[in-house]
């Protein structure tokens, strides 16, 4: 069987790239002379929740983009179920960062949940009856069907993310990316995305989200990818998230006693 190795030493074979709903060879990418995320490789588990961490300007938001192929790498491939990522985006939903949207766009949170339903209809095909209860459902779950017909640019900054998921759910994905879904949120709205998430792994799907509170990651996340512009460490969260990993990712921007409390909290 053959097996790829990274700069890093990490080893993937055939097999577990074909079975992964996400799987990243050798990725560069650089925005000038110096590279924002170097030679990456990434495998994730299906039916998993992964936490891609690391320190600020390590490059997490740049690999979950350049796995979109929103952002254009120097190198890599990208495969998402064993094929190439252009043959699957319709297994993909995508939840951007909420600083990156322009929430004075005027129109109703109704129709920002039916946009994730134009690659099943066409962005000139008809909405029906079916595509309007699905997206109902879809805010219900997220607790925001009572805000359907509000402006979107009239919610709370949580409960605009809210929405977001909410668009990402109705497209009945696979394959869930999320970048900073709890970044700026309040503590009730990231109890409801947890939950969400949650109950999407046990469905099955598959959940990468950008994440950066190290103390939830044992409790919202079973595997972890860490990052520091290179791979640091990949795996279920009680092997690849130690006391050894952070210092290597973070280095000194994490105190001891952080690092002593983290893991205290996974023993």
């Amino acid at each position: 069987m053959l097996e790829l190795a990274s700069t890093d030493g990490h080893v993937a074979s055939d097999t577990a790239r074909a079975q992964s709903p996400l799987a990243v060879r050798g990725m560069t990418v650089s925005y000038g002379e110096k590279p924002a995320v170097f030679s990456v490789d990434m495998t994730v588990k299906a039916g998993s929740m992964t936490a891609i961490i690391g320190p600020n300007g390590a490059g997490k938001s740049t690999l979950l983009k350049a796995c979109l192929g929103i952002v254009k790498p120097l190198s890599g491939q990208v495969e998402v179920m064993g094929r190439p990522l252009a043959e699957m985006r319709a297994k993909i939903a995508y939840v951007p960062q909420r600083a990156s949207v322009d929430w004075d766009f005027p129109t109703r949170v109704i129709d920002v949940v039916l946009m994730g339903l134009y690659r099943e209809v066409g962005l000139l095909g008809r909405l029906r009856g079916a595509h309007i209860d699905r997206a109902r459902a879809c805010l219900d779950r997220v607790g925001m069907v009572a805000f359907a017909d509000r402006q979107i640019g009239q919610l709370s900054g949580g409960q605009q993310q809210r929405v977001f998921l909410a668009r990402a759910l109705a497209q009945e994905a696979d394959l869930y990316l999320l970048d900073e879904p709890f970044a700026g949120v309040d503590a009730a709205t990231e109890k409801a995305i947890i939950a969400v998430l949650k109950s999407l792994k046990a469905e099955g799907k598959t959940v990468v989200a950008v994440h950066h509170d190290l103390a939830t990651v044992g409790d919202y996340f079973d595997h972890v990818f860490m990052i520091n512009v290179r791979r640091i460490a990949e795996g279920p969260v009680a092997t690849a998230f130690t006391a050894e990993t952070l210092q290597e990712a973070y280095g000194g921007r994490l105190a001891a006693a952080q690092v002593d409390q983290i893991s205290a909290a996974l023993a």
